[in-house]
């Protein structure tokens, strides 16, 4: 009788945890069953032409720096794309170089490893060569951010042959943010005039184009790394180096530098693209909520673009540094010089003479 009473109480053991786990299992697939009835009220309202469209996730980055207009740009086109759908479309967005720099985010696009990269257009060069339309200098120096926006953003020459350029390099351009803000010279140096460049010791980006621009007008560029240049610009290794203000203002530039020469020689400009198959995937009605994300991120930033300039240069005269503008004969003398004309002719050759188009159009 013991042994009998015995087996009788394991087999209601062992009915009772079966009777458990089979609750347990039942309640989860309940759950589940209930998550995903409901998953399209998690997103919210839905408008209707993307209620039927399978729930999207790109992925994008940036390797900008941490609160750069680059980051903001690229976080808003996400924010804005995920309200437009309700949620049906959404980027899982990775800033300041998560996920790799410049050219480790635009190989990867390339590969559709990710599918969005911002950055700005010196880096992309490698990709799109026509891109090195970007590098004629002074090329947007006495134009104003609409119009520059209306060359770049609009239905034109220009744009329409650096979106083929983007295609044939498997991506897709999606647009460009500027305000008519620039890379400006910072010196010890005082550059009243075109004379007075000659044989400044200026650090630059590492870029061909660039470094010529500088030589070709009587400076010595000299790359250097960043980490260096601080400290390079205080004892006096080169005289001068060249960024946007919000650029050198975060690396406190003020302090070793006495001026700010507003040479505007470079395009200070986001661009924002995908890969093309990516987007050739989407749903048109995705495409169109992509692209209107993207304007729409662009109009909201473009003031910031503006203020964000201001701001730094209030804040570098504020710290001890002295500004000096430029009328447009200044300008003119440059782009006058042989020296610059020649390079001009060398890049317009480079991007298949998308250099006379890009000129042609801000001439209009």
């Amino acid at each position: 009788m013991e042994n009998t009473a015995q087996g009788m109480t394991r087999k209601q053991i062992l009915a009772c945890v079966f009777a458990v786990v089979l609750a347990v299992l039942l309640a989860a697939l309940l759950v589940a069953g209930a998550l995903s009835a409901n998953a399209d009220d998690n997103l919210g309202d839905v408008p209707e032409e993307y209620a039927d469209l399978p729930t999207t996730i790109l992925i994008g980055a940036d390797s900008t720096g941490k609160d750069s207009a680059g980051q903001f740009f690229g976080e808003l086109i996400a924010e804005r794309v995920s309200d437009i759908t309700g949620g049906k479309l959404t980027i899982d967005y990775h800033a300041n170089g998560d996920l790799g720099g410049d050219a480790d985010l635009l190989r990867q696009v390339q590969y559709d490893d990710i599918q969005l990269v911002v950055c700005q257009t010196a880096p992309v060069v490698s990709f799109v060569p026509e891109m090195a339309v970007f590098d004629l200098p002074m090329a947007f120096a006495t134009a104003d951010g609409d119009t520059i926006d209306a060359v770049l953003n609009g239905e034109n020459a220009f744009s329409e042959s650096l979106q083929e350029a983007y295609g044939a390099a498997g991506l897709h351009l999606l647009g460009f943010l500027q305000n008519a803000t620039f890379r400006l010279t910072t010196s010890n140096k005082e550059l009243r005039t075109l004379e007075d460049f000659q044989h400044l010791q200026i650090r630059t980006m590492e870029n061909s184009n660039h470094m010529a621009f500088w030589q070709a007008i009587g400076a010595e560029p000299t790359p250097l790394a960043w980490s260096e240049l601080y400290i390079s610009l205080q004892n006096g290794t080169v005289d001068a180096e060249e960024n946007a203000a919000d650029s050198i203002l975060g690396a406190s530039f003020q302090e070793v530098q006495a001026y700010l020469a507003d040479t505007n020689h470079i395009l200070y400009c986001n661009q924002v693209c995908m890969n093309e198959d990516a987007w050739e995937g989407l749903a048109p009605a995705y495409q169109d909520a992509l692209q209107q994300a993207v304007a729409e991120a662009i109009a909201e930033m473009r003031p910031q673009m503006t203020a964000i300039d201001a701001e730094s240069k209030e804040a570098l005269v504020a710290g001890g540094m002295e500004i000096i503008d430029y009328d447009e004969s200044f300008f003119a003398d440059v782009l006058a010089l042989p020296s610059v004309q020649e390079l001009y002719a060398t890049i317009d050759e480079q991007t298949g003479g998308l250099g006379t188009v890009l000129q042609d159009e801000l001439g209009k």
